[in-house]
């Protein structure tokens, strides 16, 4: 007898978990949002799901057949797989690793500014107001946003939200501005020909953070060289500093007499003649009161400087460096190449990197009590440099008796410990001293006679403000001594390190902790191939006629030997 299984249409309810669970799961997906909406058609969807799981377990027992556990076993293989796949990709976004093979390390920031995102005291956030991203400018910006989660950057088309593009005061398409805070500044605007720059992003990153005013003075009247542009001129010296937050100001010590007080870091720039005592005393004056002073003496050149000088343990050697390992790069001897430099702040990040100084004399340090001094550039040893002495004679030869044989020490870093200058105690005065002058003077005993003192009101002895407490912690004055000037020079100052060399020294000097001392942001170097017509013409026949012809040659030789 044949059994009639009774229809249960109402099983066809349980149809309708996973309908709602795609329907939530795929208006959460579309939507880019989790929100209510989402979850009210997942929830209940799940349940229902959850509930026709257990009740036709309990129905048919399934549970406890062979073909159920091998699903299973199947089942959590597959989402153990899926589990690790998703940790792997989490990890993979969470924690990248890259590796940049180009030969200036063009996609990878450049120390400073890895330093400077990493200690960013407050939240900053680049507005791009333009309606393209280009992928260039775009890669950078991420490359700073990977250094610190307090970088932000946004692209906005000042046409569809005129709001934010009236409050920076935009312009014109390609602007790109940086805020903080209340703060706002200018980066640069770009167009097809200028494309989002690392150094000028940095410098000017550098400069919103940094809002004290920091002085550069450099000294003139002695032949130095001008700081605008021309022949050896250091325009681009002073604009490295303009756009690393410094105010650059010529400095006339004849005026004067004195060094202003708000002198972070004085220059002496390749002094051709010689200098006042006068203008020399208040160079030490300053260097005594805690200053800091950059000298870049030439050869052949007396700025009268050696007072100053001694008093650091510094003598100027009148020979002259000589490198012969740079002449097969077109530098002559008379030009050394560093690659080796000091282990100090300003060349910390150099590595075996390039500087040249044409023209350069060697520096001998002793020491001095309370004088720390460290060598920044050392040249090859011998035979490679060495100090000549005869600068007439056109054959360069080392001549033991008069020349100085290699590493030579070309520029030296010192620092010196000021003693604290204590606050005297105002002493207990009486009444009358106090309402005739504040700073008590003697009085001989027939002074003393002729009416009895009143009796003496003893009053508190001041607090010391900040100021004075600033006053009584001990300073520190630096000294940064190159025997050459000319890598400062305009033209020069972009070639290698030279730039890097003269900008982190006034930075050290400068004693300015929030600044950054690194190898400065790199830009892309130009490696076109520029050939003439001739040159051209030669390639073309060789690469279409001369190598397929002797590929033809070889090989009907290969087959006569063969035949």
């Amino acid at each position: 007898m044949k059994k009639i299984t009774k229809k249960q249409p109402w099983k066809s309810l349980f149809w309708l978990g996973p309908f709602l669970f795609m329907v939530g799961f795929t208006a959460g997906l579309v939507s880019g949002s989790w929100g209510l909406l989402p979850l009210a058609f997942m929830i209940p969807g799940i349940a229902i799901i959850g509930f026709w799981v257990v009740w036709q377990s309990q129905q048919s027992r399934w549970w406890a057949s062979r073909s159920t556990q091998a699903g299973t076993n199947a089942v959590v293989a597959t989402v153990a797989v899926l589990v690790i796949l998703g940790l792997i990709n989490f990890l993979g976004v969470r924690y990248q690793l890259r590796q940049d093979l180009t030969e200036t390390q063009l996609f990878t920031l450049a120390p400073q500014s890895q330093e400077l995102i990493r200690r960013l005291p407050q939240p900053v956030k680049i507005w791009v107001f333009d309606t393209n991203q280009n992928p260039q400018d775009r890669e950078l910006l991420e490359n700073y946003q990977r250094q610190s989660s307090k970088f932000q950057f946004e692209y906005v088309d000042p046409q569809s939200r005129p709001g934010i593009a009236e409050r920076f005061g935009v312009k014109e398409y390609g602007e790109v501005y940086l805020e903080s805070g209340n703060k706002r500044q200018l980066v640069q605007s770009l167009n097809v020909n200028e494309r989002l720059s690392e150094i000028k992003l940095t410098n000017r990153l550098q400069q919103l953070i940094n809002s004290t005013v920091i002085k550069a003075y450099f000294v003139q009247g002695h032949g130095e060289h001008p700081l605008t542009g021309g022949e050896s001129g250091i325009s681009q010296a002073v604009q490295g500093l303009s756009e690393k937050g410094y105010t650059v100001e010529p400095l006339n010590l004849a005026d004067k007499l004195q060094v202003p007080n708000d002198a972070a870091v004085v220059v002496v720039a390749g002094a051709k003649r010689s200098l006042f005592d006068a203008e020399v005393k208040a160079l030490q004056d300053y260097l005594n009161r805690g200053g800091n002073l950059l000298l870049m003496i030439d050869p052949d050149t007396d700025p009268k400087l050696n007072p100053l000088l001694q008093e650091w343990g510094v003598r100027l050697d009148n020979r002259l460096a000589v490198d012969v390992s740079g002449a097969g790069v077109g530098l002559g001897p008379a030009a050394p190449i560093i690659t080796d430099y000091g282990q100090h702040p300003i060349t910390k990040d150099f590595g075996k990197g390039i500087s040249f100084y044409r023209l350069a004399r060697p520096i001998e340090i002793t020491s001095v009590a309370g004088v720390e001094s460290t060598p920044l550039l050392r040249t090859k040893p011998y035979p490679n440099s060495w100090a000549e002495s005869d600068l007439q004679s056109e054959k360069l030869e080392f001549n033991p008796d008069k020349d100085l044989k290699g590493p030579l020490t070309l520029g030296v870093a010192l620092t010196r410990k000021l003693p604290a200058t204590p606050t005297p105690t105002p002493t207990p005065t009486t009444q009358a001293q106090a309402t005739s002058s504040p700073t008590p003077t003697p009085t001989t005993s027939a002074q003393a006679t002729p009416s009895p003192l009143p009796t003496p009101t003893t009053q508190p002895t001041p607090t010391p403000t900040t100021a004075e407490k600033s006053e009584q912690t001990p300073k520190e004055s630096r000294l940064v001594v190159f025997g050459n000037s000319d890598f400062a020079t305009d033209g020069v100052f972009q070639q290698q390190l030279n730039g890097d060399v003269f900008l982190n020294s006034v930075s050290w000097l400068s004693q300015q902790d929030q600044q950054t001392l690194s190898i400065r942001p790199k830009e892309p170097k130009n490696r076109r191939i520029t050939l003439s017509t001739s040159q051209a013409n030669v390639l073309t026949l060789s690469s279409l006629l001369v190598l397929p012809l002797l590929g033809f040659l070889t090989a009907a030789f290969i087959w006569w030997r063969r035949r």
